[in-house]
């Protein structure tokens, strides 16, 4: 994480506005180790913990206002809340660490950097859900962060903070790391249980939901990397002190990725609320001699935003208010020199590849977003094609089977909300008005999907 000194427009000190919580000692020497954790007050949340009945600790949770940190926003404790008690049936927790939504890059980082706040926040959650065995399904692709997460499971099993008799508290707890197979579909919630189980990864009809028949068909609790992980924190500090931050309906701290044609690119951690405007002010800004043209606030399934967005508050409330949904809060950055065509065809043709094929909206629909983006990017559209994508895109929205579909038709939206009239030039000019030599976001092809990330 990226600390400024300079002041802010306000004449309030950056890093007041910063909560480094999560990442407090990310830039400290090993700080993946079970010591560097302990150093900084590593498992007390979870004495804390199992001093209290599980009930009591998930209304702890619930009180605390913890949200959702994977894009919905759900409430935490309330998830908890939905597995039945008494039911006679095993109960799982499933950390959802398969992060691949273009421009989100929080939980990898997080994962490579403090691993041990996760597993501190399984133990936790599992008492509180009376479960004894734990899933980490990881994205595949990041074997260094595979090879850490495997190293802190096998000290915390050592430490005596998994395993059998937990802490003497009688609680026991198998925590399985599994990576996937590196399908987007698979985090879906219940794509990833469908990997988990070994079939192939694709969304289930719901209901029945996962806090009633999820994993091996009985209750599952599907969270979030960095959900878990603020948990410990929650514990040992407070809940009031969470509360203290934040918003009043999206308190607390949160990763925000800031990627793209930025001068300070990475993981910023901050209260809810905070702005973009703010968030630049801090890491220097666009690219020297560069403006701001539009940008994601949660990766790019969310409706994009403009320069007249700077100000938006970046919590669920502010954000949805305004038109989009703060999702991952992926802050992808584009400046003037990014074809906003070329961006959206790179996104779309992510989402056609990506899409699991299930619900005929989402896999036919995706494949003709492409074709038609195509043609309008190469000069070769028809201004009919404008409405005919609008179209496409609104019989994907909301009728697919899950919310791949609805992150498909938000970049098709928007962008022609706010620029329609670029669509417009590269038909009437018969090809694109922008030069790709300025532009360097797409200058490698095989990193289109991702963007530039921290």
């Amino acid at each position: 994480m990226t600390l400024a000194t300079e002041l802010d427009h306000n004449g309030t000190s950056p890093e007041k506005l910063l909560a480094p919580v999560l990442s407090a000692f990310w830039d400290q020497p090993e700080s993946w180790t079970l010591d560097t954790y302990r150093r900084h007050e590593g498992y007390e949340g979870l004495r804390k913990a199992l001093t209290m009945s599980p009930d009591d600790l998930i209304a702890y949770v619930k009180d605390s206002g913890l949200r959702g940190r994977g894009g919905a926003g759900f409430p935490t404790g309330m998830k908890w809340q939905f597995i039945p008690q008494g039911d006679g049936k095993p109960h799982y927790l499933v950390v959802n660490a398969d992060e691949s939504e273009p421009g989100t890059c929080k939980d990898i980082p997080l994962l490579f950097a403090n691993p041990h706040s996760l597993i501190e926040g399984i133990v936790i959650a599992c008492y509180a859900i009376r479960s004894s065995h734990a899933f980490i399904y990881l994205r595949g692709e990041v074997v260094p962060v595979l090879r850490r997460l495997h190293e802190a499971v096998r000290e915390a099993y050592e430490a005596g903070y998994l395993g059998t008799n937990i802490l003497g508290s009688g609680l026991d707890l198998e925590l399985t790391v599994h990576a996937g197979a590196g399908a987007y579909i698979c985090g879906e919630e219940t794509a990833l249980l469908d990997s988990l189980e070994g079939r192939r990864g694709q969304p289930r009809l719901r209901p029945p939901f996962p806090a009633v028949a999820g994993l091996y068909a009985c209750p599952t609790v599907v969270n979030n990397v960095e959900s878990i992980a603020s948990v410990p924190a929650i514990l040992n500090r407070g809940k009031d002190w969470f509360k203290s931050m934040g918003s009043e309906k999206s308190p607390g701290f949160t990763l925000y990725s800031l990627s793209g044609h930025v001068a300070g690119p990475g993981q910023y951690e901050a209260p809810l609320g905070i702005t973009l405007r703010q968030l630049l002010d801090m890491s220097g800004g666009m690219r020297p001699g560069h403006r701001l043209k539009f940008w994601t606030p949660g990766g790019s399934s969310t409706p994009m935003f403009t320069d007249e967005h700077l100000d938006v508050p970046l919590d669920y409330e502010g954000v949805g208010a305004a038109g989009s949904m703060l999702g991952t809060k992926a802050l992808q950055c584009f400046d003037e020199t990014t074809c906003v065509v070329r961006a959206v065809t790179r996104w779309t043709e992510f989402y056609a590849h990506e899409s699991c094929g299930k619900c005929t909206p989402c896999r036919e629909g995706t494949y003709w977003l492409v074709q038609l983006l195509r043609d309008i990017e190469a000069g070769k559209g028809r201004m009919s094609d404008l409405d005919k994508l609008n179209d496409i895109a609104d019989n994907i929205n909301g009728k697919s089977f899950c919310a791949l579909g609805d992150g498909a038709a938000s970049p098709i939206f928007s962008s022609l909300k706010y620029f329609r009239e670029e669509y417009e030039q590269h038909i009437t000019g018969k090809g694109c008005p922008f030069d790709p030599a300025k532009s360097t976001l797409w200058a490698d092809d095989k990193n289109a999907h991702q963007g530039v990330n921290a």
